[in-house]
């Protein structure tokens, strides 16, 4: 069987991800001088608690290459295929990194496969390459539907300060907004792999109500949409609001919420909103 490989950038908890048996890397939250591992040392609550009294923005690094030794030993012992499920290339070294430790393993079929995205977005498709794994699928043709999947996948997100997004280096083309930004709520989107503007409104309320458009045109309304919502400190009515319009708009009974990781909160910033979905063929 196929052996899906993940990390904490999927905002799949730590706890779901055992019960599954998907081998979990973390990313590595910087403060100062003190490094700290974001599946076992960090958790979103203590990061917000030192972010508010950090004197400068922490940073992010991705797993060095030394964290997937263990699994892909696991790979070679098992004589099994891996498939790595990772964040966008352009938004972190993961990639980098799950393609240098498999230089180590010659002979090992490992495949690192770029979904150009993350969050509750990259999440899902972990679980849906987890399902197809445990169904008997070859890693060949799990590869070809992850990546058909990944070109289909779409996230909108709203941050209420792009100053993290800014100061992080991460906000590619919304940058031009940055001097705005008292003036509009930017709408964010994922393009190839990188942040973009994708639209701005005037209040927080249109800017979520324009999120609700723009998925109702593409979004199926059934499962095969995986729609999720992925969040960190955003207003309970926010998310009630999405919540309760896209069950009723989309006949969906259940909507995946997921939690922001810290590295994701580094860059994003604590009241976060993504909201990510697979769209039609």
């Amino acid at each position: 069987m196929v052996q899906i490989i993940a990390d904490t950038l999927s905002s799949i908890p730590v706890p779901k991800a055992k019960e599954l048996g998907i081998p979990f890397l973390p990313q590595i939250v910087i403060f100062g001088n003190e490094s700290y591992r974001d599946d076992t040392e960090m958790d979103s609550s203590l990061f917000l608690k030192k972010l508010k009294s950090a004197s400068q923005l922490p940073k992010t690094a991705a797993p060095p290459p030394e964290l997937y030794h263990p699994y892909y030993e696991q790979l070679k012992s098992n004589k099994v295929p891996g498939v790595v499920i990772c964040p966008s290339a352009v938004l972190s070294g993961t990639v980098r990194s799950a393609e240098v430790a498999a230089l180590d393993f010659p002979g090992v079929d490992i495949r690192v496969v770029d979904t150009r995205t993350i969050a509750g977005g990259l999440g899902e498709l972990v679980l849906i390459a987890d399902k197809f794994a445990k169904d008997g699928m070859d890693a060949d043709t799990l590869v070809q539907k992850v990546n058909e999947l990944s070109a289909r996948s779409r996230t909108y997100f709203l941050v209420d300060t792009l100053e993290y997004l800014y100061k992080g280096g991460r906000i590619g083309g919304a940058s031009a907004l940055f001097g705005s930004i008292l003036q509009v709520k930017p709408i964010l989107t994922l393009v190839d792999g990188k942040t973009e503007p994708a639209e701005k409104q005037r209040t927080k309320k249109k800017a979520l109500e324009r999120i609700v458009e723009l998925v109702m045109e593409e979004c199926p309304q059934s499962p095969d949409g995986h729609l999720c919502i992925s969040q960190e400190g955003a207003p309970k009515e926010d998310i009630d609001f999405l919540v309760d319009t896209f069950k009723k708009n989309l006949g969906l009974k259940d909507i995946p919420l997921y939690g922001l990781p810290p590295a994701i909160l580094t860059h994003a910033g604590p009241g976060t909103i993504a909201v990510s979905y697979i769209r039609k063929a």
